[in-house]
């Protein structure tokens, strides 16, 4: 059976790799196209930009928030971001999740139970887990449609939930 941190570090795993299957094969036009272009009031944001953000978000909740690491995170250039090919992509979600993994790996029960500063508010470290996942599960779901979008209606096909349990689980 898997611990509390395996369970999360299979989780967001898995959602990486959802993440770069869609990826796979979409050439630089795709990954850094725009549903609608860029003005004053409106925006939307390019496969590479949700991808980069999801990795940025991330980092700032194990890396700076849990681990207490100093910040680095530029929220604002992860959207702007671009990209060549999906290997540039998966190498950033890549080192991300090896960072998220780390800080797992070293968190106890009762470090799970404490509670950490962000932004002035105190955060549950359970609640910033849990919102990386419902984080990155959103910005999949966009990255999923501005797929669509892009590539005029197809769907790129993903394992089923049951498809993506960990052995250990089951």
């Amino acid at each position: 059976m898997l611990s509390e941190s395996e369970n999360y570090s299979h989780r967001i795993e898995d959602l990486h790799n959802l993440i770069k299957n869609l990826l796979a094969d979409v050439p630089a036009e795709g990954l850094n196209w725009r549903p609608f272009a860029e003005d004053e009031e409106h925006s939307t944001n390019s496969l590479a930009g949700m991808a980069v953000h999801v990795a940025g978000a991330e980092h700032f909740w194990f890396g700076e928030v849990i681990a207490g690491q100093a910040p680095t995170r530029d929220r604002e250039s992860e959207f702007k971001s671009s990209a060549t090919s999906p290997e540039f992509l998966n190498k950033i979600l890549d080192q991300t999740l090896a960072e998220t993994k780390a800080v797992l790996s070293t968190l106890s029960v009762s470090d799970l139970d404490q509670v950490r500063e962000a932004r002035g508010k105190s955060i549950p470290v359970r609640w910033a887990i849990l919102h990386v996942i419902d984080h990155t599960s959103m910005h999949l779901g966009h990255m999923q449609i501005t797929y669509q979008l892009w590539s005029h209606g197809k769907a790129r096909p993903s394992p089923l939930w049951y498809d993506r349990l960990p052995k250990e689980s089951i």
